[in-house]
């Protein structure tokens, strides 16, 4: 969607600005070869298992790539009363009309989400006489309780939020049943690009931040799809520790045109709190901790019995 310059000053209040560049045109995915991550994806412990040991895609990648805030409260919550936890619980149909002005026709609504292509329809094009508070709103409908309040955007850790749903859907992808994947897969490849070299398109040698905008003009082939998997595949059995980039974002091309905010030392030690790929941070990998079995989180799905979650992790 075209980014309006009236909506750029909620972008930096929100700690979002930097995706404008990101947003501007469609980011393809080369489909076969994420395939082929997602098969070396372990959820017991979030990491890819690579011949050459292990590597993730961490909050640093996420800070770099996107240019989301890593740092702030969570986004997260309980959605099982979501009608009625709006604001002074009204119903949340009521509360959406006011928000944008009308109710959405029945073929764009199922259950408690909206189409996106009504967003898409409504607000493609921002009307010359569009108010400061039509233009504030253009939120999706499950995070109205976040987004009401724009001033409030920039509190939380977006950045961790996209890791997290990243995470999330690389462990629903490994199941042998499940035939597509969701989440922010434009990281995922971006992260490819950036840190196998020789997985890395030709002809994109110049970027700006953030990083992942690098590859806003790739387009993939489509054609022979099963074989492109199977040559996937073979690319990463054949994988030495020499193929991969422990330290992309240390070049000075880099350093040179990164968003200072991403280097303050409070990051750092964020990004830097993993108990696996420590290489990736310059460092030894120590011997870490068993991996947990979480196989009951894989399967909460924010639906039905979900008041577990504000209690359980409370602290």
């Amino acid at each position: 969607m075209p980014l309006h310059e009236r909506i750029i000053p909620y972008l930096e209040t929100a700690d979002l600005y930097h995706l404008d560049r990101l947003i501007s045109q469609w980011l393809w995915v080369n489909e076969p070869l994420l395939s082929a991550f997602v098969e070396r994806w372990r959820p017991e412990t979030h990491t890819f298992h690579m011949p050459f040991g292990e590597c993730a895609i961490t909050l640093q990648d996420v800070a770099y790539q996107l240019g989301l805030p890593i740092d702030g409260e969570a986004v997260s919550g309980c959605l099982t009363d979501f009608e009625n936890l709006m604001d002074n619980r009204r119903p949340t149909w009521e509360w959406f009309r006011e928000l944008f002005g009308e109710l959405l026709p029945p073929n764009k609504v199922k259950q408690m989400t909206v189409h996106f292509t009504w967003f898409h329809e409504r607000f493609w094009d921002l009307p010359a006489d569009t108010s400061e508070e039509t233009n504030a709103n253009r939120v999706h409908l499950r995070w109205l309780p976040y987004l009401a309040l724009m001033d409030d955007l920039g509190r939380y850790s977006w950045g961790s939020a996209a890791l997290a749903w990243l995470y999330r859907c690389l462990c629903h992808g490994t199941n042998r049943n499940v035939v597509n994947v969701a989440g922010p897969l434009q990281l995922l490849q971006s992260w490819i690009f950036w840190r196998f070299f020789s997985l890395r398109p030709c002809g994109f040698d110049v970027f700006e931040f953030p990083l992942a905008s690098r590859w806003a003009t790739y387009l993939p082939t489509t054609d022979a799809g099963d074989q492109r998997v199977v040559s996937s595949r073979l690319c990463l059995d054949r994988l030495r520790d020499r193929d991969f980039l422990w330290d992309p974002y240390s070049a000075p091309d880099v350093a040179a045109i990164v968003h200072p905010d991403i280097l303050v030392e409070e990051h750092r030690r964020l990004w830097m709190a993993v108990d696996r790929v420590v290489p990736q941070f310059g460092g030894v990998q120590h011997l870490p901790q068993l991996a947990l079995n979480i196989d009951w989180l894989h399967a909460k799905d924010g639906r039905g019995g979900d008041r577990w979650f504000s209690s359980y992790y409370q602290e």
